[in-house]
């Protein structure tokens, strides 16, 4: 990726992304889910499922700077990593979200866990593997 080619706004964005993916990773490494969960929004709430016209670029710059900048991370940057980052992305632009966490197997039959954002009818991260698990609990942050 050559940064010299993205205008500033992109460039910020992208920062922004990578300073959320580390802190949020640092959050879940130092404290427990319970203490975190709070701040995600209401428990088992969700928030509208239609999109809100204005809000679409924003969230789809988010979708692309968490997707880009999760790869080049030194650190785990993993589905629920991601989810977070973004809803807290969106929650500095006043957009609301809705968190999923789910469960499922793999194909050797363990228990596996994944984690997925969406706002209004766009999913932010997460939905190419969605439809392999259960959702187990949901966080709707409506601002």
């Amino acid at each position: 990726m050559v940064l010299i080619r993205l205008d500033l706004n992109t460039i910020l964005l992208f920062a922004e992304s990578v300073i959320f993916l580390g802190w949020v990773r640092i959050q879940l490494l130092y404290h427990p889910f319970s203490k975190i969960a709070p701040s995600l929004g209401r428990y088992m709430a969700e928030t509208d499922i239609e999109l809100r016209v204005e809000n679409r670029i924003a969230l789809l710059n988010i979708r692309n700077a968490i997707q880009i900048m999760s790869k080049y991370t030194f650190w785990e940057s993993k589905c629920l990593v991601r989810a977070i980052a973004a809803m807290k992305m969106l929650e500095r632009r006043r957009i609301g979200s809705t968190l999923y966490l789910g469960t499922g197997k793999d194909d050797s039959g363990k228990m596996i866990a994944h984690a997925w954002l969406r706002s209004g009818s766009l999913y932010i991260t997460g939905a190419e593997e969605m439809h392999r698990f259960t959702i187990t609990g949901k966080f709707g942050k409506v601002i």
